[in-house]
């Protein structure tokens, strides 16, 4: 862990400590929510989007508050090209800069191939991959202008170990698999922007609404830790990737070591 700030040449260094900078979250439900939480007990101001759970998203904002950091909510369909760049906007605009932007809108339905529609494929493709390009093509102008920023997005722990194994997922596997190029690509174009660019790949973190016992306990037999991680465990992978200046082009795994079995 970096224990004081690290200068790169011609650029100032990413504070360690998050204070009075400004993260965006697209999402505020669950994992979002700690996310939020978390970069606020480090200093950041928070601003979640949400399509469509606007109580979680003023719940979370409650949250930050409550830790004393200033945090606002904005409705944004992602889906939608024109809402990415909006949101973004909205957002820097809010309390004038944006240094982290957290990729985390997603949609995760299983469906048969043979029920699949051109509709279920847009619905993966236009929100999880094309809405993390937007709003980061959307960021970045924000971020040269404090000369570095972070940019995190969400893949998945099977894309990320190329194991397309469960059945049912085939846009949210290619979409989710995207995001790990999309993050490589995009290391290397702004590198000289001092923007850093990641991604995560979380396993198994919280069991899905409606997952029986019985199903549940299936995963932690299946993950070598024994256990569900918590959304805990992914607030800490973000903000190691915060506090590292090195690190740039990565999707990591937090899956419990699922991937190995």
């Amino acid at each position: 862990m970096v224990t004081g700030p690290v200068r790169v040449s011609g650029h100032p260094p990413f504070p360690v400590q998050l204070t009075d900078t400004v993260a965006l979250i697209t999402g505020s439900k669950r994992i979002g929510a700690v996310v939020g939480r978390e970069l606020a007990a480090r200093g950041a101001d928070i601003v979640f989007s949400y399509a469509r759970s606007r109580v979680e998203a003023e719940e979370a904002a409650a949250t930050v508050r409550g830790l004393g950091r200033r945090a606002t909510i904005v409705q944004a369909d992602l889906s939608q090209p024109d809402a990415a760049a909006a949101l973004v906007n909205t957002a820097a605009g809010a309390w004038g800069r944006l240094d982290i932007l957290i990729n985390m809108a997603s949609v995760y339905v299983q469906r048969k191939f043979d029920d699949l529609t051109v509709r279920d494929w847009n619905a993966n493709l236009e929100l999880d991959l094309r809405g993390a390009f937007l709003c980061a093509h959307a960021a970045v102008p924000y971020m040269r202008e404090q000369r570095g920023g972070r940019i995190i997005s969400f893949s998945d722990w099977i894309a990320r170990s190329g194991r397309p194994r469960y059945l049912g997922y085939v846009p949210y596997y290619v979409a989710k698999a995207g995001i790990v190029a999309l993050t490589e690509v995009l290391a290397v174009e702004l590198a000289a922007d001092n923007i850093l660019v990641n991604a995560i790949a979380p396993g198994p973190i919280v069991a899905p609404p409606g997952t029986t016992d019985e199903e549940a306990k299936a995963v932690e037999d299946a993950t070598p830790l024994g256990r569900w991680g918590g959304e805990i465990e992914i607030a800490k992978a973000v903000l190691g990737l915060l506090d590292n200046d090195f690190i740039t082009g990565e999707t990591i795994r937090v899956d419990g070591g699922r991937h190995l079995r």
